[in-house]
């Protein structure tokens, strides 16, 4: 947003883009089966910078319950075996060579009710992040009022149509999670 305009659909998006980020996210946590989205939250230390694994190699699903990362890198192998098991996923790789096995163990109880945990973490995040944009617009509204470049019947308009945006960007969230977390606890 510029000085001077307001807009709702600079707002409305990048409300979007936390829902987005948050399902991105969401899409780590299946671990019932295998699937190369649940390593896409994990970064490696890699030549002095934090790097995603995908960068450092190849994610393959190459069975139902088994993921293989070919590290392209030796001298990365440690720290991709750190990342994997330090990612609160649950997941204990077998190094081979340059490939890290990570057989997908099956979901008791206590593993499902720790995910739904997880989800509820980040659609928090997501949450925040939408407050944190609202926060933003009805400072940005302040400053032009105050400006005098809206009138005050403006900044009211406005004001209601970001709560209205943050609402629905809120309740996508809570839809998302609540599906997330049936997903999750299905047996």
């Amino acid at each position: 947003m510029s000085d001077g305009e307001f807009s709702l659909k600079e707002i409305k998006r990048r409300m979007e883009g936390a829902v987005s980020a948050l399902k991105g996210e969401f899409g780590g946590l299946r671990t019932g089966r295998a699937s190369v989205a649940l390593l896409d939250p994990i970064t490696v230390e890699a030549y002095g910078a934090t790097t995603p694994i995908n960068q450092v190699g190849t994610v393959s699903v190459p069975e139902s319950r088994m993921i293989t990362v070919q590290i392209w890198d030796k001298s990365l192998i440690g720290a991709a075996d750190k990342a994997i098991r330090n990612s609160g996923l649950g997941l204990n790789p077998v190094v081979d060579g340059q490939n890290l096995r990570i057989p997908i163990p099956p979901l008791n109880e206590e593993r499902r009710a720790e995910l739904a945990k997880q989800a509820g973490k980040y659609a928090e995040h997501a949450r925040v992040a939408i407050r944190n944009v609202r926060r933003d617009g009805m400072e940005h509204l302040k400053r032009l009022e105050k400006d005098h470049e809206i009138s005050k019947d403006e900044h009211k308009a406005h004001a209601a149509d970001v709560q209205k945006a943050t609402d629905a960007a809120i309740a996508e969230v809570d839809e998302a999670l609540k599906v997330k977390e049936e997903e999750i606890m299905q047996v």
